[in-house]
């Protein structure tokens, strides 16, 4: 359906309302005048019945014969209407003719309930009918017919004088709902004149002012998605902004690798230089691998859900992962605290980011050529409500007034300079980390105040 034909959403809700509405007020008026209808009836052939049974009670015997023992003018009182022409017949029970109109005859009546109603014509004229049978005396039958003039008028009236004015409160009710419910659906106007008409970079929340919940809901879920998508446009933009920045010093010293190397006669001042390309590439692809772990984790802040993780098992399997790379660096690589079963609240994920950034920077810069035996370790320490989860080397360490400095993203420390490795960004992925698992990140200095060591305190699940 092309959107010049789609209905409005007031204009559905209006007709879906009144058309139910309007069938449901022609049910209730049928409903309402065929009870009125049969009980006025009721009421005429009631009043009828009252006259046939006035007329039998002055049907007296003379002799073997039956006779009405009214005069013509008893007769005229008896049977008077204002609005309507009345007729009667009494017959014995054989179909003698005794008083009354000759032609106004019934069919015989049975003894229960000893009379019945039936719409006749007479000499061109509808009439209603009650015929009445009496056995007592002698047995005879009473007819009283009766015009329905007055009938027909009073049905007339009865639909003159109720269907008109429900029509009107029909159409009242109709205005009314259609005005308010055009209010009520003018802050989506309103919502959508806001979002249509803003530029593709505005990312602000949508301002409305809404009349209902659902549409409350509505402007609440878009202004959620907009801060969303404002979220994951700059860790885009940030992500484009890192890459341009970081991998510009890398790639300017493979090119300058690479020319100095074209420029040298002698073959091993190539395998030199392209061992030298090699490594530089290698620090160039952690650069991206760590840009895009960073730019992932802004974009997981929002969605994010944690939940129990065994703390043991992912640091045994990380140590393990690490430990042929240790060994080749002559680095005593070992955990302590996983023996029993830790679990706490977290993503394993993150965690395992943590570790993996932890012990690469340890691996880095916490080896210390000048201690005989170099070690890094990783502890798991259970407290009253949380976990503490570190790693601690023995190398040159770093002066306390810097190691809160060193978080920053794109700052490296003395150590790293002095190595030319890295890019400042392993430990600003580990307090993103941290932040997104609620959890608290602490520096300080390794065992016995020689080192360095990073704290990560967890959240118990259990």
């Amino acid at each position: 359906m092309t959107p010049g034909r789609t209905p409005a959403l007031a204009t559905r809700v209006v007709r879906d309302v009144l058309l139910p509405l309007a069938f449901t007020w022609l049910a209730g008026t049928a409903i309402a005048f065929a009870v009125a209808y049969f009980f006025t009836q009721r009421a005429f052939d009631r009043s009828l019945l009252d006259d046939a049974y006035l007329l039998a009670t002055n049907v007296r015997v003379d002799g073997a014969k039956l006779q009405l023992g009214l005069t013509p003018r008893e007769l005229t009182t008896v049977l008077y209407d204002q609005a309507e022409t009345n007729f009667f017949a009494v017959h014995s029970s054989d179909g003698d003719f005794i008083a009354g109109n000759p032609m106004l005859k019934s069919a015989p009546v049975g003894t229960s309930p000893g009379y019945r109603f039936e719409d006749v014509e007479l000499e061109g004229r509808s009439l209603r009918v009650v015929t009445l049978r009496r056995d007592d005396p002698i047995g005879f039958e009473v007819t009283v017919g009766q015009t329905t003039n007055a009938r027909t008028v009073l049905v007339l009236q009865l639909l003159l004088y109720s269907v008109p004015p429900q029509a009107a409160l029909l159409g009242l009710l109709a205005w009314w709902l259609t005005r308010a419910i055009r209010r009520d659906m003018q802050p989506l106007a309103e919502l959508e004149s806001a979002v249509e008409g803003r530029d593709a970079n505005d990312l602000a929340p949508v301002n409305v002012h809404p009349t209902t919940r659902e549409v409350d809901q509505l402007a609440t879920a878009i202004n959620s998605l907009l801060v969303r998508l404002e979220h994951s446009v700059r860790a885009q933009r940030e992500f484009s902004g890192n890459v341009a920045h970081e991998l510009r010093t890398p790639l300017a010293g493979i090119r300058a690798l690479a020319a100095y190397g074209l420029a040298q006669k002698d073959p091993a001042a190539w395998h030199e230089q392209l061992q030298a390309i090699a490594s530089s590439e290698e620090r160039a692809s952690r650069l991206v691998d760590k840009l895009l772990a960073l730019s992932l984790a802004h974009e997981a802040e929002a969605r994010l859900k944690l939940g129990p993780v065994a703390l043991d098992e992912l640091v045994r399997d990380t140590v393990l992962r690490y430990l042929p790379r240790a060994d080749a660096a002559g680095v005593d690589l070992g955990a302590v605290g996983i023996d029993a079963h830790v679990r706490v609240l977290g993503d394993p994920t993150l965690i395992e980011g943590i570790l993996n950034n932890l012990l690469d920077n340890a691996l880095r810069y916490g080896v210390d050529p000048g201690v005989a035996a170099p070690a890094i370790t990783v502890a798991v320490r259970r407290d009253v409500d949380a976990t503490l989860l570190s790693v601690e080397d023995n190398g040159p360490g770093l002066p306390g007034e810097q190691q809160a400095h060193l978080i920053e993203r794109g700052v490296q420390g003395d150590t790293g300079h002095l190595l030319g490795v890295g890019a400042g960004l392993g430990l600003a992925l580990v307090a993103q980390y941290a932040q997104l698992l609620q959890a608290t990140m602490t520096l300080g200095s390794g065992p016995q105040g020689r080192g360095w060591s990073c704290t990560i305190r967890l959240r118990n699940a259990d």
